[in-house]
This record gives C-alpha cells, structure tokens and sequence, in this order.
C-alpha cells in the first residue's frame, strides 16, 4: 500500500490532489474508508484527518461504513422512475431484505437508489460495481442479485465482460489499470440512434473556431 500510495502521489505536482485515488486504494484494501485509511491518507498527504474525512464524506462513491462486494445501484432518476425504477428498488429491497445503503448479512451486496446512472437511453438502469445493466425489470434485478449471491458470473450489458468486486474495481478507480478498459460493447444501439440520423441527414458539428477568431471573440 505504501508503493502504490507512493506511485500514485508521484503523478501530481502537488501531492494533496492524490487524495481522491488514495481513498480509492483505501478501499480496494479495506472494503471502505476506515478511521485507519483517513489516517495513512493524511500522513501521506500532509492534511489532517478532518481535511480527509471532509472530502470522503462528501462523495458517494466513499463509503464510511463496511460495503457489500457488490454494490447494486438502481436509478430511480425521473426518467427510470417513470419506466419502472421505482418499482424494481422497492421489490429487490423486499427481495433482498434491506433498504438504500444497507448490506445484506452475508456481506455480498449493497443496495443504493441512484440519483442518475447517465444513461436515460436504457431506461430503466441498474448499476453492479458501476457496470450497466439496461433495460431492466423487476423479475430481471432480482436474477441478477440472486447470480451475484450465488457466486456466478455476471455479465453487464455494456463494458468489462465480467462484473469484478468491489475492491477490484476501487482499485481501478484508484488508477491501476485490469487491462479490461476495452472489453465488451462501448456503445449500445440506442446510444448510436443519433450519429445515424445525422449520417443520414448529412448534418456535421460545427467547426472549432480559429484562435484568431478566440482572440476576436475575447476583444
């Protein structure tokens, strides 16, 4: 953990802005941000604890309490909402028996309603580790949760050709590469729709404009 702190400080030129990945690495080890975590980040970092613990409480993706391996994320956004979101939460937190944020007793998954999963093109959209699972239902969610218990492989329906824990893929986030960042489908049909209608219409973005025209812009 010391190299890899050490290895990830070394690619800023201010060493305090490694914290974000530091939590990463934190987590890929501990399973979430733990009071010992805050301190190594710290003292890595030359910050206090209350500077780290600020910015570990701010964001979601930290968790300041033990975390499932997997971490199932339903967005119940207006748009998943409207095309079922709230539905499938409601009946996987019956299925599985625990609310937003809580774990289930064998410690294998987590279970979150997401403010948006950004990608309303798939509605409704469930998240495991941050791997899409698109157009979703309820019968289908619980499926997916029940694989994941039972220790079966799971395949999203975009990206890595696996669903990895969740320590796993702190890691990743943290900024060591699995070598996965091209599996899978990048891009889905319902994403493409309008690079195929503009094909069709002939229609092209606009052109960057020329740094004399910047320069006129900003006189």
């Amino acid at each position: 953990m010391q190299a890899d702190a050490a290895d990830l400080i070394s690619r800023y030129p201010q060493k305090r802005s490694a914290l974000l990945p530091l939590l990463h690495l934190v987590q890929s080890i501990d399973g979430y941000i733990t009071g010992r975590g805050v301190q190594f980040c710290a003292e890595q970092l030359d910050l206090s604890t209350a500077e780290v613990s600020g910015v570990a409480t701010f964001y979601t993706q930290y968790k300041r309490h033990p975390n499932g391996e997997y971490t199932v994320g339903v967005c119940t956004n207006t748009l998943c909402a409207v095309m079922g979101g709230d539905q499938i939460f409601d009946e996987v937190s019956d299925h599985l028996g625990i609310g937003h944020d809580e774990t289930t007793e064998d410690g294998s998954i987590t279970l979150e309603r997401v403010e948006c999963n950004a990608a309303c093109d798939y509605a409704p959209v469930v998240m495991v580790n941050w791997e899409f699972f698109d157009d979703q239902t309820p019968d289908s969610t619980k499926k997916l949760v029940d694989d994941l218990r039972d220790g079966k492989d799971v395949v999203p329906t975009r990206g890595a050709s696996k669903v990895c824990s969740f320590k796993q893929v702190s890691r990743v986030l943290a900024g060591f590469t699995d070598g996965r960042a091209d599996e899978g489908v990048g891009a889905g049909p319902a994403s493409l729709e309008g690079v195929k209608v503009a094909a069709k219409n002939g229609w092209t973005a606009p052109a960057a404009p020329t740094t004399s025209d910047d320069e006129g812009a900003e006189k």
